[in-house]
């Protein structure tokens, strides 16, 4: 995938992998800037469910302008394969700053504000996240913290009760609720929120559970 070109971007370096894609680093040809592109896998473009899924994250990050939100550029079909570029935030993730060691409570409590302010926004828009974790949050150069991976996000009057065999999300954010497979609210994700923080000034989660059922249960 590196130096291929998508449209008008040149890609350049991977960034990530996700369970709805990859994510490289990319030129934009066209305004001289480099973007983050996230490309569905070309398994995944052959599956209904998943294209709806990526198409809804377009959507969504559409929808939403917010400057702790990674923000969209547009949703490209180049040669068979889907990609959306995306705001290239560049700085770790929250995640690899837990590793390192609990955050002072100075240092914790402006992140989850900004957090939390991201997410008003959000809900207010109805839109829920649904997997808002560490792994899902990154610094820019200057510290700001930026939600990102909206592909199971939802609509807030959209209704989405699955069953356990389908639940999606990261069980130890989960809120119980989400993980007994009933509808997602704005309150699943404050729960997920006051997890980070927990996580974020102690270095561990309250819970441990590695399947929804252990969340919930």
């Amino acid at each position: 995938m590196i130096g291929q070109q998508i449209s008008h971007y040149r890609v350049t370096a991977k960034i990530g992998e996700g369970g709805m894609g990859e994510v490289y680093r990319a030129t934009d040809s066209k305004l001289g800037r480099e973007v983050a592109l996230k490309i569905l896998p070309q398994a995944f473009a052959q599956d209904p469910q998943r294209m709806a899924r990526f198409q809804r994250e377009a959507q969504v990050l559409a929808s939403l302008n917010h400057p702790n939100i990674a923000a969209i550029y547009g949703l490209e079909h180049h040669d068979k394969i889907q990609a959306l570029a995306m705001e290239l935030v560049e700085g770790p993730t929250l995640a690899e700053h837990i590793a390192l060691g609990p955050l002072p409570l100075e240092e914790a409590l402006p992140i989850a504000k900004q957090i939390a302010e991201a997410l008003e926004y959000a809900h207010e828009k109805g839109i829920i996240h649904r997997d808002l974790k560490p792994g899902n949050i990154l610094f820019d150069g200057n510290n700001n913290p930026y939600i990102s991976d909206f592909g199971i996000a939802k609509f807030a009057q959209a209704s989405t009760r699955i069953t356990h065999s389908g639940i999606i999300g990261t069980p130890r954010y989960m809120s119980p609720e989400q993980a007994r497979g009933d509808d997602a609210d704005g309150r699943s994700d404050l729960y997920a929120l006051g997890v980070i923080l927990f996580e974020m000034l102690s270095g561990s989660t309250p819970f441990e559970a590695t399947t929804p059922l252990a969340m919930a249960f």
